[in-house]
């Protein structure tokens, strides 16, 4: 059974940094895409940072040269958001699947952005000004 489970969230002030982990168990596939997603209250779940097993990765516009994606050989993701906005404000979510995609699409538009076989439960990260 695969299971996700991150941790790293909290509340900032802007301009801060906080590092979000998402451990991944079970994962039974040689390859895989690994996709932090964000979903604030009122708004749409969308895609932040996705990661494809080659180490392509493809960004969120919106946080180029702030977040970055990477992975350890301990089958952990990470998320490291740096120069935090308000708008950054969301419940974080990663999540893990075998099917082939196009990572810049996970990124810029709507497309696909549930159908993921295996999510996190999500953690908090609020940013005040």
């Amino acid at each position: 059974q695969v299971q996700l489970v991150e941790s790293g969230g909290g509340s900032v002030q802007a301009g801060g940094s906080l590092r979000l982990s998402c451990a991944i168990s079970g994962y039974p596939h040689i390859s895989a895409y690994m996709a932090w997603f964000r979903q604030a209250p009122g708004k749409e779940r969308e895609g932040v940072a996705v990661m494809y097993t080659d180490g392509s990765t493809a960004y969120r516009e919106s946080v180029k040269g702030r977040f970055t994606i990477s992975r350890d050989s301990a089958k952990t993701l990470y998320l490291k958001m740096n120069s935090l906005k308000p708008e950054d404000t969301a419940m974080y979510y990663c999540a893990v699947d075998h099917r082939p995609r196009e990572i810049e699409r996970v990124v810029s538009t709507r497309e696909g952005r549930f159908d993921w076989y295996h999510w996190g439960q999500g953690t908090q990260v609020t940013v005040s000004s």
